[in-house]
């Protein structure tokens, strides 16, 4: 099973628990209707939209209200380490949180004792968190954008406000800073670092690239990076490789985006409808079916 833990913007959205539905552009959980704008919505729509490619395996979300005051995470982080199951769940996606290195690993601790650990996946403040907490090689793939990764490859930073300006620099190519990252122990077993070009790397370097097809107007669009983790994060579930769901996930986003004819006033939505076309064009392509 496929279980996501995130944020919604909404402070009075309070805590929830429970399988994820998508229909009509708006989530579905308990009885709550939940917008698919950007953020963790998002995420979660691609994970959906994803697995209907399989058969709609189930999603299950941990989601908290939380405007980035903090409050929700807090809650949330304390429900997972006190209240909930987490056996069972084969990938773990911990999205947008406040860091909070004692919260993160207090949840870490709680995951490290399972009977069967889970292939744990980290982005936004919860991957800042455990870089934070020194604890980036307990986990499978971060999914950083390029300066989330000068963050990761700044071993002294306490947080991506504070990264140093000469490995903030744009021209740095994206494999020294990964090499660095890894050089620090602040990187994940893999990365998947999104951007113009999107890069599959771990600590030997290099896995795969991708670069089409590209469209200016994505880059206007908020979420694009958000649905690249949803669909990265599901075909994972399925029990796909890592290093080619990456690959297999990068190129599926670039193509939903195209399928949606962008512009800049596209909204996420638009393009979370096209992902499953777009994944089953990949896939039947690599022939991974």
């Amino acid at each position: 099973m496929l279980a996501i833990v995130g944020t919604v913007p909404d402070n009075d959205f309070g805590l929830a628990e429970g399988r994820v539905a998508l229909e009509t552009d708006h989530l579905h959980m308990n009885g709550r209707t939940i917008p698919v704008n950007r953020g963790t919505p998002a995420l979660l729509g691609a994970a959906i939209q994803t697995l209907a490619v399989f058969g709609h395996a189930p999603v299950f979300g941990f989601l908290a209200g939380d405007t980035g005051k903090g409050r929700g995470s807090r809650n949330l982080y304390e429900h997972l380490v006190d209240n909930v199951s987490l056996s069972g769940i084969h990938t773990l996606v911990f999205h947008y949180l406040q860091p909070d290195t004692d919260w993160h690993n207090r949840v870490l601790f709680r995951l490290q004792d399972l009977e069967t650990a889970p292939i744990l996946i980290a982005d936004a403040g919860f991957m800042y968190a455990a870089k934070m907490s020194g604890a980036a090689p307990s986990y499978d793939l971060f999914t950083p954008d390029a300066g989330e990764l000068a963050f990761l490859a700044d071993e002294t930073a306490p947080h991506p406000f504070y990264t140093r300006g000469f490995i903030l620099h744009t021209d740095n190519p994206v494999t020294e800073l990964v090499d660095r990252a890894y050089a620090h122990d602040n990187a994940a077993r893999y990365l998947l670092v999104k951007g113009a070009v999107d890069y599959v790397m771990n600590r030997q370097g290099e896995l795969f690239r991708v670069e089409g097809p590209s469209h200016e107007a994505m880059e206007a669009i908020g979420g694009t990076g958000d649905t690249l983790t949803g669909i990265v994060s599901a075909l994972i579930s399925t029990g796909m490789a890592i290093p080619e769901a990456g690959f297999a996930a990068a190129k599926a986003n670039r193509m939903a985006g195209q399928y949606a004819s962008p512009t800049p006033a596209t909204g996420i939505d638009e393009i979370i409808r096209h992902i499953p076309r777009a994944v089953e064009t990949v896939l039947n392509q690599k022939r991974y079916l």
